[in-house]
């Protein structure tokens, strides 16, 4: 199951700051790290969407207590079977939550610098992406899928980064696309295949 808002983007500062004050004390502390506005109605968004996903999916009204893994991944202390993951851009905020191991991310249409392409892709999506009718958005397209598998497992890219999504094969996990070209935004979901 996942949530996915896409009005953030509208949210005043007044309507930001009461998003901060629902939060709890050391959440409100890790959106204000943030320098900017959008960072930080980005990051309260997803810490709800996430509390309303474990209220909806498992009936849990309480907040969690979070536990961080060795590679930064954070995990519910007092429900260790639910595992969750949430992304956020300008544009678009997404929690995904599930009873195994889940990855997502989500980003906005933006330029892409060719020196990117190079070091993130493999010959054959840069051909791919060469190729595209819509060049930004298939890379967009790719990259959201490398960044979920990656967060699937929760150790960081690592250096083989071209190879993300072949390597991803191989394991086993399924990665699923979405676009919204209404709304100029690209997310993708990675899970072990059943």
């Amino acid at each position: 199951m996942y949530l996915l808002r896409d009005d953030i983007a509208s949210l005043d500062e007044q309507q930001t700051e009461r998003l901060l004050l629902a939060l709890p004390e050391w959440r409100r502390e890790v959106a204000m790290r943030y320098k900017h506005l959008a960072g930080r109605r980005e990051s309260a968004t997803a810490y709800l969407l996430l509390l309303e996903a474990l209220q909806q999916q498992y009936g849990i009204n309480e907040a969690p207590h979070f536990v961080i893994g060795p590679h930064g991944k954070p995990s519910l202390l007092e429900f260790p079977h639910i595992h969750f993951n949430t992304s956020h851009c300008h544009k678009a905020v997404i929690c995904a939550i599930g009873d195994a191991p889940v990855g997502v991310d989500i980003e906005g249409r933006r330029s892409i610098r060719d020196s990117l392409v190079d070091y993130t892709m493999n010959a054959a999506e840069k051909e791919r992406i060469a190729r595209a009718e819509d060049p930004e958005l298939e890379f967009l397209k790719l990259w959201t899928a490398k960044e979920a598998v990656v967060k699937l497992s929760g150790e960081g890219i690592q250096d083989n980064i071209r190879d993300i999504l072949t390597l991803a094969k191989d394991r086993n996990i399924s990665v699923h696309t979405y676009i919204n070209t209404k709304k100029d935004y690209v997310y993708s979901l990675a899970h072990h295949a059943t």
